[in-house]
């Protein structure tokens, strides 16, 4: 009971300790992690298309720093999503930060949504990367699913495979398919899981019409919602 009793003294310390590694670690490298992330000028979306994505995956996108505690989003950011894709799943570091990196990368892949240590990340990233180029980095990189053996990556190449026209020519319902797939791509494929993905986009189109709500911080399912 003792040693319990003193493990769970000193956890706090341990985790501000983890943190603030992670937070120097992530500033050291940003410059070499972003050095070699695509030249892209703006999000492939409209203004009413953008509006969308932001209410189903990160309402307080323009005003967070990085973690945000918005109803039905936890700590789910697209910042959050950036800083993944560029400190753990782009370049690989050398030397110590190399060794930060795959410790990092081991952290997330056990712990997702529960890894404080890329929450932290994202922190550092929103001070350093711009909310335009986050946006953009994200719309061209989310995950989208695997569509005749090959993996879709950003809402436009979604937008071309899935509905056969960019995504300039997509209607606001065509649109909302899209974004209701980022959650679980595969889970609620339009070709391979046509019932799961219409129970998906109905729940989503409730949320963005304002006729449903999350339902807390980490209602992402909206299992209520579009009945």
């Amino acid at each position: 009971m003792r040693r319990r009793t003193r493990w769970l003294s000193i956890l706090p310390a341990m985790v501000a300790g983890y943190l603030l590694l992670v937070v120097i670690w992530a500033w050291a490298t940003f410059d070499t992690v972003t050095a070699h992330m695509p030249a892209i000028a703006d999000a492939p979306l409209s203004a009413r298309q953008t509006q969308i994505l932001l209410r189903v995956e990160d309402p307080a996108f323009f005003v967070h720093h990085g973690v945000s505690l918005t109803s039905g989003q936890g700590f789910a950011t697209i910042s959050g999503a950036v800083a993944r894709d560029v400190y753990l799943e782009g370049a690989d570091l050398g030397g110590a930060g190399g060794a930060l990196q795959a410790l990092y990368r081991g952290v997330f892949a056990c712990c997702k949504r529960i890894d404080l240590g890329r929450d932290a990340m994202a922190v550092v990233l929103d001070a350093r990367l711009s909310k335009a180029r986050q946006l953009a980095l994200y719309t061209t990189h989310v995950y989208l699913g695997t569509h005749n053996g090959r993996q879709i990556m950003g809402l436009s190449a979604a937008s071309r495979n899935y509905l056969g026209k960019s995504l300039e020519q997509t209607s606001e319902e065509e649109f909302i398919g899209l974004v209701a797939m980022i959650k679980a791509p595969n889970a609620y494929h339009p070709v391979r899981q046509p019932a799961a993905y219409a129970t998906r986009v109905a729940r989503v189109r409730a949320l963005v019409q304002g006729t449903c709500k999350a339902h807390g911080w980490f209602d992402t399912t909206l299992a209520h919602c579009g009945a």
